[in-house]
């Protein structure tokens, strides 16, 4: 049994010889497959799709090379967008427009009644924005040579030359433009007026004025004050007396917060070629005491407030806290005009802005005039839909009136005969007039 099972391996392996070559003798057909009908007909198909794979691949690369020219399409307009989009943000000064914006929301709030209108707080604040953005921007592109003298601004993006004059020229127009319709169209004339006031007393008036003559920045405070009278307008159509407090707040609080500047940047400004208050006086005393006084001028504007009906008493003690704060500030300023407490002082006035619309806003009472006026046009137009209604019914009446009735009275038998009664007695009739037939 032994030797049967190795007769048979050696068959095989003498099989096995004749069908694989050896590799030593045969190189060259040592990696050749067995021949059969399947791997003969796959090869016979591979040869046969190989010119159309050859062709199919330009048309691979081409697909390809116009997927990287998109990317590099799209990415170049993601970087411009992104250029772009830096360089209206520093144009606008967003940030700067942003204090802006929160003071007409806060003139917006004051002015309204018990209800605010969210929808016209959000149009107003839009509109504001962007006309604040289109006199910023203008302001820029009338200093670019100033700019470039300053180191504080000859980064901004005209100085730089990041963008063109021109272009800037065009954004400042277009969103000017669109931030006044919009303040005309949900809001009133009046908001529009101011908006548009304010623009051309920045842009045309203050930014000359700067390089002309110290009054500058009592003009740039006129600027300042006009955005809470904006809110207003727009919440109630008009303007009062109590509508004043929040300006005259911010027009007295500009001036020690830009004196205040311009004696630490008092070298950058000369540079630049602007007319400050503070370069004819090198010792900072005058500076000071304008600081001192306009800071007195805010002292009585918290009792102002609670006695014309705005705010209630506790807004009265807390403005009248938060500005004895200030002055004592500038009144350190007075004492030691040193560029450490002009810088106090400044620092003072950044947190007392925020902390005094604050105040206005938790303590405000609601605007009497607006509420008046609202029940007023109520009843107004009451009485027109009442007048109206019954109008309407008189002529409704009158109608009917006019219509032919179309009910005839007619004697209930006269179509029938006595003959065929001859006892009974005739009838006698009674027309719908009341005479007797």
């Amino acid at each position: 049994m032994w030797r049967g099972g190795a007769t048979a391996a050696s068959a095989a392996r003498a099989l096995r010889s004749r069908l694989i070559p050896d590799t030593s003798h045969h190189p060259a057909t040592a990696l050749a497959p067995i021949a059969s009908p399947r791997s003969s007909s796959s090869s016979s198909s591979s040869s046969s799709s190989g010119p159309t794979i050859a062709a199919a691949v330009p048309a691979v690369a081409e697909a390809t090379a116009a997927a990287a020219a998109v990317s590099r399409q799209a990415g170049s307009v993601s970087d411009a967008l992104r250029h772009y989009g830096r360089c209206y943000f520093e144009l606008s000064k967003a940030r700067l427009s942003a204090l802006v914006v929160a003071t007409s929301g806060a003139g917006y709030v004051l002015g309204s009644g018990n209800m605010v209108d969210i929808a016209g707080l959000c149009c107003t604040c839009a509109g504001t924005m962007m006309v604040a953005a289109s006199a910023n921007t203008l302001n820029q592109v009338f200093e670019i040579k100033n700019d470039a003298k300053m180191k504080r601004t000859m980064r901004r993006p005209l100085p730089s030359g990041r963008i063109s004059p021109a272009h800037a020229a065009m954004w400042a127009t277009s969103v000017g433009v669109a931030g006044t319709a919009l303040l005309a169209w949900k809001a009133n004339g009046l908001a529009a007026g101011l908006a548009a006031s304010n623009l051309i007393l920045y842009a045309f008036v203050y930014t000359p004025l700067k390089q002309i003559h110290p009054v500058n920045t009592w003009v740039g405070a006129v600027v300042g004050a006009i955005p809470p009278l904006l809110g207003w307008a727009a919440a109630s159509s008009e303007l009062s007396l109590n509508a004043m407090i929040l300006p005259a707040a911010l027009y007295y609080w500009q001036i020690p917060h830009f004196m205040a500047l311009a004696y630490l940047c008092r070298n950058d400004y000369l540079a630049g070629g602007y007319r400050m208050f503070s370069f004819a006086d090198p010792t900072g005393k005058r500076t000071a005491w304008v600081s001192l006084r306009n800071c007195l001028y805010m002292l009585p504007l918290g009792f102002f407030a609670y006695n014309w009906g705005l705010t209630s008493e506790w807004f009265s003690l807390e403005a009248s806290l938060l500005t004895l704060g200030l002055t004592i500030g500038a009144l350190s300023f007075v004492l030691e005009p040193t560029p450490k407490t002009a810088r106090r002082m400044f620092y003072g006035s950044l947190l007392y802005l925020p902390a005094f619309m604050a105040g206005l806003l938790l303590h405000r009472l609601p605007n009497e005039q607006k509420e008046h006026n609202v029940t007023q046009t109520s009843e107004i137009t009451g009485i027109l839909y009442g007048a109206e209604q019954q109008d309407e019914e008189r002529a409704r009446q009158k109608r009917e009136d006019r219509k032919p009735s179309r009910i005839h009275s007619r004697p209930p038998v006269a179509y029938a005969s006595v003959a065929p009664f001859p006892f009974l007695p005739v009838p006698i009739y009674v027309s719908t007039q009341g005479h007797e037939l």
